[in-house]
């Protein structure tokens, strides 16, 4: 079985968030940040600093505001991954 793009990716950012958290996380496509895993919005941009490291891109903070899931985050690291 392979995994998709997405499962990967949402797999970076449960990693990403257990690394700035410092707790385990469970997370899927639909889990909120905000709601589910109590992250604010400082907490949110050193997630993203994570995920910028990681896949050696930028997340403009006009796109971020957007997101609200793991899956909406997902969607736009893909996005940028695919325009990179």
């Amino acid at each position: 079985m392979t995994e998709s793009v997405t499962d990967l990716t949402v797999r970076e950012i449960s990693r990403a968030a257990e690394r700035v958290l410092g707790h385990a996380v469970n997370m899927s496509g639909d889990t909120d940040l905000a709601r589910d895993l109590a992250v604010d919005s400082l907490t949110l941009m050193n997630i993203v600093m994570e995920l910028e490291d990681t896949f050696d891109l930028s997340i403009p903070l006009d796109r971020l505001a957007l997101v609200q899931t793991v899956g909406d985050l997902s969607a736009l690291v893909s996005d940028l991954r695919m325009k990179a």
